[in-house]
């Protein structure tokens, strides 16, 4: 029984194409294309949607309070998605001031929209493709049907020739109703990402820092270098061992920060210096 209704659905489907003709093949593969296409792109999304923006950043919160931006970056460097690429270019602040922290985030936002993005409007081409083709191969098959009968009138072959002409707009819609599910099912997923990358440069917005800075010499000048320094809140120089390497210790507000602590000592004290640790607060 199963095996002659499959049996039944082959030898339907074979008559289909082979006398739907060319046209009817065009749209097959033009349906092929647009189908593999859409479950590539579905994979893809589902898999960098997997973890939620929270989670991502209560990773860099326990990371942060252990050992800093560099600690935290180097926690969610593991995700490779959107949000994850995005908040690490956040966790430079200091490093590089805000406007190439900014830039760095568009960079990457403009990648990651990119690549979500591919293949979108091939597909909806497709859809709305698809049926005009399969209209165009009924127009030439009904045209035919009745050159054919201006020269031998036969009301079975009139019959005949419009089911066949029929078959590619069947074929057409066919192919846009199989798609248009998907092609939705495709762009509430980018929405999502989207909200979620929304949610994260929010989450990002840091309105405090504090960054301990090793500084080869002239400690003195560095200090002062970063007291007149945009964006730095307070400065002082640690004598305490138990900091490490680090000599200064430096506040300052992310969003304010028109150039990065290393580039503010070099300017002005043309010395090297070094970020040991950075925490960023929310």
């Amino acid at each position: 029984m199963i095996v002659e209704f499959f049996t039944d659905v082959f030898n339907i489907i074979f008559e289909i194409f082979n006398s739907g003709g060319l046209i009817t093949y065009i749209i097959v593969l033009i349906g092929i294309y647009g189908f593999i296409t859409s479950i590539q792109k579905i994979l893809y999304l589902r898999a960098i949607s997997k973890l939620d923006t929270t989670e991502i950043m209560g990773t860099v919160t326990v990371a942060m309070n252990r050992g800093g931006a560099i600690e935290a970056l180097k926690s969610i460097s593991q995700y490779k998605n959107p949000v994850s690429k995005i908040i690490s270019e956040a966790l430079k602040i200091g490093y590089k001031n805000k406007t190439e922290v900014e830039e760095g985030m568009e960079q990457v936002f403009i990648v990651e929209l990119s690549k979500m993005t591919s293949g979108i409007n091939t597909l909806k081409t497709i859809i709305e493709l698809a049926p005009f083709l399969g209209l165009i191969g009924t127009v030439i098959g009904i045209w035919m049907t009745f050159k054919s009968l201006g020269v031998n009138p036969d009301s079975a072959a009139m019959a005949e020739g419009i089911y066949i002409a029929l078959i590619t707009t069947i074929v057409g819609l066919a192919t846009a109703i199989i798609l248009l599910p998907l092609n939705t099912y495709i762009k509430s997923l980018i929405d999502t990402e989207m909200d979620k990358i929304e949610l994260a440069n929010k989450m990002t917005n840091w309105s405090y820092a504090v960054a301990k800075i090793r500084v080869e010499d002239k400690v003195p000048c560095a200090l002062e270098a970063l007291k007149d320094a945009d964006g730095i809140v307070n400065t002082r120089e640690i004598v305490d061992q138990d900091y490490g390497r680090a000599n200064i210790q430096v506040s300052f507000k992310p969003s304010m920060l028109e150039k990065s602590i290393n580039n503010i000592i070099l300017e002005k004290c043309d010395v090297k210096s070094e970020i040991t640790e950075s925490k960023l607060k929310q």
